[in-house]
């Protein structure tokens, strides 16, 4: 059980690292509020809030399939094939990106209200993140057998999975708020590629993984 747990925690904290929508919302509410030092934590209660529901309705809606272990292998190899296509993106797009520039934006396009609201509304409008819970988190729940009938599995998989937000977002959330105006680049672009590597080669795990241990119903 405690591999659901660490794997669900690194996948999360490798996709958090990555920039996107809520990292840069997050960066603009620690900026632009009274206390923004704990935006982080009101915008990822929402963006958890939204992402529970998101777990139960695709474990609900899937519960029929989940009794087919041809649909089960397809998830699992498709999930796996995916991770890989997105740590190589990571690491090719490493080369691609001038991080000599700030990564503090003043100013963000689309919602700026509510922290909590902002938290599912941001994660919502990603449409990177519905693709990943489509291929990658159902993958991975079908490859650890994460479903209603293992409910310790489910929760350790959630609690994961938000951990490896809060994990970077507070403390980034601390650090723009106290003024912080960049990263260094360096050192971040050596983070990224290092989480790119890790994806890669778990998804290379679960895609193997799932022929040599397929899932039973």
């Amino acid at each position: 059980m405690i591999e659901i747990f660490l794997m669900s925690f690194l996948v999360a904290l490798t996709g958090a690292l990555s920039p996107g929508p809520l990292l840069t919302f997050t960066i603009y509410k620690s900026i632009k509020q009274k206390r923004g030092y704990i935006s982080a934590i009101i915008i990822l209660l929402g963006h958890a809030t939204i992402e529970f529901a998101l777990i139960i309705g695709l474990l609900a809606g899937a519960l029929f399939f989940f009794q087919n272990i041809i649909f089960l292998t397809i998830v699992g190899v498709i999930g796996g094939t995916f991770l890989i296509v997105y740590g190589i993106l990571v690491v090719r797009d490493v080369y691609k990106t001038n991080f000599t520039t700030d990564l503090i934006q003043e100013d963000i396009k689309g919602f700026k209200g509510n922290s909590f609201v902002g938290g599912i509304v941001v994660s919502l409008s990603n449409p990177y993140w519905e693709f990943w819970w489509a291929f990658i988190g159902l993958g991975f729940l079908v490859n650890y057998h994460v479903t209603f009938a293992n409910p310790l599995g489910l929760i350790l998989f959630f609690l994961g999975h938000e951990l490896g937000d809060f994990v970077w977002y507070i403390p980034i959330s601390v650090f723009v708020y106290l003024g912080g105006k960049s990263l260094n680049p360096k050192i971040y672009r050596y983070v990224l590629i290092i989480c790119g590597v890790f994806m890669l080669i778990f998804g290379m795990y679960l895609t193997v993984n799932i022929f040599i241990f397929p899932p039973t119903i």
